[in-house]
């Protein structure tokens, strides 16, 4: 444990130094380690101490975690001290605020219940919180410990955990730009939407009037008025990706108006960051909240909650459905992104980093489930009432054949069909002759429940679609346009201040004059960020979007969180790590997540990145686009190229871990040379004649060992050894 044995060092220093009787060996002794720490330690003095500690080889015991409590009353410097210049956030209650508004985003409202449909229900709920629990949260508890510890952005600890691992903070660095620059697109289109919700009746809800006739659109008409108005006049969307164009001016002006708000909420650190997030993080909850109550309210809410609970046993034995559910928590929680180190690294030492990683963990779940059940609630309405389309559609149908003479007048449907279609329809079937109800089968289709849920739950592509769908259902749907588009841009806002601190936070920590310039260097990041995003809002630029957020960010997270987990649990080591955030906290830590740290978590981690990669590999990589020709959305694969884009995206984001790796190795030996040489000259005895022998490392390390007994027992004579 390097912290401990720093500790006892200093300790053991002042009783050998203070005696004249104490030979020029013991003072050689201490000059030297006092000038390795000075050449070699960094502010957190850890890359230093790694290089020359010897750690115990029990590496499950439990006595490092009590020594270093027992050393906390006996530091000199106190462990919640901090760089002055580093700001702090105001109070705990705005750093776990921006902790959950970094881990709720967008895919909690829509991905994660179309994941729960599609993957079993009940068992992906199931699958979910065991591995949230078992990988999920020692995962953000190692991100979150490691910034309070180090108190420095994602690409600083990193190179203090390993110098050897030093680009992972690079490609985290990287990951953040690039999200970044698509998700704040994402937050533009809800503005977008927001900004068009003041109107009555929604632009979305009717399909538009040709010029000069009261006739509607045919394109519109071919489709549905909410994907006529995402494609044709949100996106201006072209046919192929192939097919580029100049940016959409009003999503340009919406996307200005994102960025613009994000630099507001940045310009001042994270003084204005946190006033920010009282409304950005909280106010989503008590939207989301009403809106959960509003949908339990409509009809049909119940059947779509049965089928939330229905469990299907197969899905607990499926690996792809595994696969998805890791891959999930993984992107919904935002592991990898450097953004929870950088947001720890503003809190003091002293926090709690344990009940802080099971709090953010335990929101993100409680908004993910509350959003599952508004969403299954509407879509189970929404099921139902398409169903009883269905149903006055058959009606009709039959009425029709009964005016036509072409069955009998005995098969006529009741009037009170039409006020409740749901009960009604199979008693009239049920009640028929077994011959008239064969005869009235011939001519009717098939209205199946179950099937009209999965057409309502189509995908996380339609997203927006679908929730234009959804404002429909609600009375006063202005209103709930509003409400739904303002949760949808508070979401975008806190995800985007996250990502934004993985951005800010290591370049602050690499070239610390920018701190004093914080405004200045705030919009210097903005400005440029926002001319990178203007390449997806061109007409094609959704297609763009897709394909970065479908394909490509798992595999450089996951790459990135399996280097983190393999550097602090097997380099730097896991109960070396734990006993130095015991002293930190100034409580023992369960030795579980070294069990977890030291062989779960990576097992699981590799699995999953190794199957995503297949799956990468041997699935066709496919994207919803809009084809003019029948006037709806369609299905799509896309080009090689694009596939080519992928890779050499996914290849430039990690390249700076080889590379750090390489620029190490070549900058080791002739370090180590600089150091063996100076290190010789202070160990150079003063007395003239014949050099000792170089003793052997053993000998070396059993000497050094009697010498620490000496400052134990002053009594001791240097004789003896």
């Amino acid at each position: 444990m390097t912290t401990v044995s720093g500790n006892r060092e200093a300790q053991d220093e002042k009783p050998r130094m203070s005696r004249p009787s104490d030979s020029e060996s013991l003072i050689a002794t201490t000059s030297t380690s006092q000038f390795l720490k000075s050449e070699l330690l960094p502010t957190e003095e850890l890359i230093g101490r790694r290089k020359y500690d010897a750690p115990s080889s029990d590496i499950w015991s439990d006595e490092d975690n009590e020594e270093a409590l027992a050393t906390i009353e006996k530091d000199d410097k106190p462990k919640d001290e901090a760089p002055t210049d580093r700001p702090f956030w105001a109070n705990k209650t705005e750093y776990l605020l921006a902790q959950v508004g970094f881990s709720v985003g967008l895919s909690t409202i829509w991905r994660f219940p179309y994941l729960c449909f599609h993957n079993g229900g009940g068992s992906f709920l199931i699958i979910y919180i065991l591995m949230l629990f078992l990988v999920g949260v020692p995962l953000l508890f190692l991100e979150m410990a490691a910034g309070q510890r180090m108190r420095q952005g994602s690409i600083g600890v990193w190179k203090v955990v390993s110098p050897w691992i030093g680009g992972v903070g690079y490609t985290s660095f990287m990951v953040c730009i690039i999200v970044g620059l698509y998700y704040s697109v994402l937050m533009a289109w809800s503005l977008f939407y927001l900004a068009q919700s003041f109107q009555s009746p929604l632009p979305w809800a009717w399909c538009p009037l040709l010029k000069n006739s009261s006739d509607f659109d045919p394109e519109c008409a071919r489709t549905t008025s909410t994907t006529y108005f995402w494609y044709r006049k949100v996106l201006k969307a072209t046919d192929e990706i192939e097919i580029g164009g100049l940016p959409v001016m009003h999503l340009s002006v919406s996307l200005f108006v994102t960025w613009l708000i994000i630099c507001i909420s940045m310009i001042k650190g994270p003084k204005s960051i946190g006033k920010m997030l009282y409304v950005s993080v909280l106010l989503p909850y008590i939207i989301l909240f009403c809106l959960v109550i509003r949908s339990l309210m409509l009809k049909g809410a119940h059947f779509g909650l049965k089928s939330l609970l229905a469990a299907k046993v197969s899905a607990l034995y499926s690996v792809e459905v595994w696969r998805r559910t890791g891959n999930q928590i993984f992107l919904s929680m935002g592991l990898g992104f450097g953004s929870f180190t950088a947001i720890s690294s503003y809190i003091p030492r002293s926090n709690n980093c344990v009940i802080d990683a099971f709090a953010v963990a335990l929101l993100n779940l409680a908004a993910s489930l509350t959003a599952t059940v508004f969403v299954f609630a509407l879509m189970g309405h929404l099921a139902v009432e398409n169903n009883d389309k269905c149903y006055l559609k058959n009606a009709e149908t039959v009425m029709n054949l009964v005016a036509t003479g072409v069955i009998p007048p005995e098969a006529q449907p009741p009037e009170s069909l039409y006020h409740d279609p749901s009960s009604i329809y199979s008693r009239w079937l049920d009640n028929l002759p077994e011959q008239v109800r064969n005869m009235v089968l011939l001519h009717l289709s098939d209205c199946n429940l179950s099937e009209k849920l999965e057409e309502v739950m189509e995908g996380p592509g339609v997203a927006i679609v679908a929730f234009t769908d959804i404002i429909s259902l609600f009375s006063g749907s202005t209103f709930w346009a509003i409400t739904i588009f303002l949760l949808l841009a508070n979401l975008g806002l806190s995800t985007m201040i996250g990502i934004l601190q993985g951005i800010l936070a290591p370049l602050q920590d690499t070239f610390s004059p920018l701190r004093k310039h914080a405004k200045l260097f705030t919009v210097g990041v903005c400005v440029p960020m926002f001319l990178g995003s203007l390449l997806f809002v061109r007409p094609s630029g959704s297609y763009y979007v897709n394909l970065l957020d479908d394909y490509w960010a798992s595999l450089p997270l996951f790459f990135i969180v399996i280097l983190e987990n393999v550097a602090m649990a097997w380099i730097y080591g896991a109960r070396r790590f734990l006993a130095d955030l015991s002293i930190m906290l100034g409580r023992p830590i369960s030795p579980v997540y070294r069990w977890l740290w030291c062989f779960l978590s990576p097992l699981v981690l590799l699995v999953l990145f190794v199957s995503t990669l297949f799956h990468l590999y041997l699935k066709t990589i496919t994207y919803l686009a809009w084809d003019s020709s029948i006037s709806n959305e369609v299905c799509r694969t896309y080009p090689s190229w694009a596939k080519v884009l992928l890779i050499v995206l996914i290849v430039i984001t990690i390249l700076p871990i080889p590379a750090y790796f390489l620029y190490i190795l070549l900058q080791m030996p002739p370090v180590v040379s600089m150091i063996h040489s100076r290190a010789t000259d202070i160990f150079k005895p003063k007395a003239k004649g014949r050099l000792p022998k170089p003793c052997p490392r053993l000998q070396v390390r059993q000497s050094q060992k009697k010498i620490n007994e000496v400052g134990k027992y002053p009594g001791k004579k240097l004789s003896a050894l």
